[in-house]
């Protein structure tokens, strides 16, 4: 992934913007990672799979309603903050 400045960014404004739509491109601020740019494209793309993530995880939780197993909401909450997507 192509990574520039903020600088950079804010004084090529237009290259970036053409360079997003091919890619990704990372923008650092003091050196560190602060932004990602990417195509409206790429990110539709993104927002269709949380979607598609979190329909899937409704369902598991509705079918675990049915079978009488389920989670307190603090022990969901747990699992999902470590990690844990099943």
């Amino acid at each position: 992934m192509q990574a520039l400045t903020a600088n950079e960014a804010k004084t090529q404004f237009g290259a970036l913007l053409m360079q997003a739509q091919r890619n990704p491109v990372q923008i650092n601020k003091n050196g560190k990672p602060v932004a990602v740019v990417v195509s409206i494209e790429e990110y539709e793309n993104i927002e269709e799979i949380k979607r598609q993530w979190l329909q899937a995880r409704f369902l598991n939780a509705q079918h675990a309603i049915e079978q009488n197993k389920t989670l307190n909401g603090e022990a969901f909450f747990d699992e999902l903050f470590a990690g844990k997507y099943d």
